[in-house]
């Protein structure tokens, strides 16, 4: 504006029982959120009075959350919320077990009986973007599975995606059959779940030397994606793209880069988690120790 004034951040807290291992909105009211607890609870809270509170101050009482579930054996990280039916919820533990919440009347059901098909902690959850009753899931047993919530025993399709644990994966909201996923090698693979195969990946890169630790598919262009590491970087990655061997040897004769590698962030220390802005392309968000 005219005036140029530096921007002011206005932030609340909110008291959280134990370190906050992964924290969710559902898409669907921005208000509910989700977050796993390293007391082993999973936590959900209505935050409105908290974002009023942002636009102008005032005094409320303290947020507690709204529905608390400590059915989960131990701690754990994974956690998504349904795109398509509003309130279903996922969380998945170190112990292997996925639990299913089911909104009913006002709070949440949680199934009695997890999906336990997996053979150690199970790392991330996503939702398909256009099944209700489908999602996959990522373990360190290094496998991807995709499950029918419909049929808890085993799941639909399993594969041993990569060497080392799946630490993340990411579901194409606008490639429906597309999935991502990131191992503690530093590998970033993508799937095409029509032809869900180990030995057949869509695309296959080893450009990082530390674990990867968030995955996500642009929202605007449905072969971009990004991808963080503790190795200190964000790389950006167009799928579409390939070698023009001709004027790589003119541009960097010695240094071997993919083709498909567009950009890489560094100056965060231990980046977390990455998103894309929903609504300004070429915009986004990480968080690491160094802050946002």
């Amino acid at each position: 504006d005219e005036f140029e004034d530096d921007p002011v951040l206005e932030s609340r807290f909110i008291k959280h029982d134990g370190c906050v291992n992964r924290i969710r909105v559902m898409p669907q009211k921005s208000n509910i959120v989700a977050t796993w607890s390293d007391t082993s609870a999973v936590n959900i809270w209505d935050i409105s009075q908290d974002l009023a509170c942002l636009e102008a101050p005032q005094k409320t009482r303290t947020t507690r959350p709204i529905k608390s579930f400590q059915g989960h054996p131990e701690e754990g990280f994974a956690l998504d919320w349904s795109p398509v039916t509003e309130g279903r919820l996922l969380s998945g533990d170190c112990s292997k077990y996925i639990y299913l919440w089911n909104p009913h009347q006002g709070s949440w059901n949680i199934d009695i009986a997890p999906f336990s098909a997996h053979e150690g902690s199970v790392e991330d959850l996503q939702w398909s973007p256009n099944e209700d009753n489908v999602f996959a899931s990522c373990s360190v047993d290094k496998t991807i599975r995709i499950w029918d919530i419909r049929k808890k025993t085993q799941s639909a399709l399993c594969v041993k995606a990569h060497d080392t644990d799946v630490n993340v994966i990411s579901w194409n909201r606008i490639a429906g059959h597309a999935l991502l996923s990131g191992a503690d090698d530093g590998t970033i693979k993508a799937w095409d779940l029509r032809k869900f195969d180990a030995n057949s990946p869509t695309a296959s890169f080893t450009w990082h030397t530390q674990p990867i630790t968030s995955v996500c598919w642009s929202p605007f262009e449905g072969p971009v994606l990004a991808a963080s590491s503790a190795d200190n970087q964000i790389s950006i990655w167009d799928l579409s793209l390939e070698a023009d061997k001709e004027e790589d040897a003119q541009i960097a004769p010695d240094v071997d880069v993919p083709p498909q590698l567009l950009f890489i962030h560094q100056g965060e220390q231990d980046p977390k988690e990455i998103r894309w802005h929903p609504q300004i392309p070429g915009l986004i968000m990480s968080t690491g120790a160094s802050g946002f």
